[in-house]
């Protein structure tokens, strides 16, 4: 699991260009949106197009990624479960 939360992580990094920070800057059970990476919902989106290309996960459902996206935790979990590739 540690490996995987280290991956996203760095898919994270990449996918939303936050250069300035490092996969050990990003707590595993840290907000993702407002207050913790601070992001929003253009990035809502790329991460959901980044679970389908890394993961084989659709996510059809707004609702249920406001589920998944809370934390690093909550998202390797949810892959976990779910991961198709």
């Amino acid at each position: 699991m540690e490996d995987l939360k280290l991956e996203l992580k760095k898919n994270i990094i990449t996918v939303l260009n936050l250069e300035d920070l490092k996969p050990e800057d990003i707590d595993d059970n840290a907000p993702i949106f407002g207050d913790g990476l601070g992001l929003d919902s253009i990035d809502a989106l790329e991460l959901i197009v980044m679970f389908s290309k890394e993961y084989g996960i659709k996510l059809t459902d707004p609702k249920e990624g406001k589920k998944i996206f809370i934390s690093i935790n909550t998202m390797a979990d949810y892959i976990t479960a779910h991961r198709t590739v």
